[in-house]
């Protein structure tokens, strides 16, 4: 890696670049990742950080936002301001979130959270059974059936909403056939004078 602005190629040179604090969190939290994870998943360098994939060996497909990256699974990152842990693993499975959010909380740690990524500033701020426990889970067969329940979810056509009141929407209908549209507000003509 030359220069700061370079993107690491390695995770050795992603880990290099860090300042000793956070490549010892980092680590820890990689250990624990790499301790449970299955066979099928694979490290890489992935958006700039440390990622775990589902390689195209394993699901050809890739990730639908960019077919030609492997389906990610997890990563680790160092961020401006903090560090954190992506579980993509859990994004797609609201059991998963909940379970994963819960046990966090129940070991005393102070969980700060979005949908599938959690920060933290130093590792004793995370609970790393919580992780282990959470990644070992979760499979490549069972996220994967997961991530395509999601896919396939998300691309049904929305339901209409109907009314449990048909006279009242058949009424609505009816008051509204045959009218024309009210007439948009125009800006004020200046007077003459």
């Amino acid at each position: 890696m030359t220069g700061k602005t370079a993107k690491p190629v390695t995770i050795t040179q992603y880990l290099a670049a860090l300042p000793k604090d956070r490549r010892d969190a980092i680590q820890a939290v990689r250990k624990v990742i790499r301790a449970n994870l299955d066979p099928k998943l694979k490290e890489v360098i992935q958006y700039g950080a440390i990622g775990y994939v589902v390689p195209h060996s394993v699901y050809s497909a890739g990730y639908h936002c960019d077919p030609k990256q492997p389906l990610p699974f997890a990563g680790i990152a160092s961020q401006k301001n903090h560090m954190s842990i992506h579980l993509f693993c859990i994004y797609t499975a609201e059991d998963e979130q909940r379970r994963f959010r819960d046990a966090w909380v129940k070991s005393g740690k102070r969980l700060d959270m979005g949908k599938s990524c959690a920060r933290f500033r130093k590792i004793e701020d995370v609970p790393l059974d919580v992780v282990g426990k959470t990644v070992k889970r979760i499979t490549a067969k069972k996220f994967i059936a997961a991530y395509e329940a999601a896919l396939a979810e998300s691309s049904r056509p929305a339901r209409k909403k109907t009314s449990k009141n048909k006279a009242t929407t058949r009424k609505a209908a009816t008051r509204t056939v045959g009218r024309t549209p009210r007439k948009q507000k125009t800006a004020a003509r200046p007077k003459r004078g």
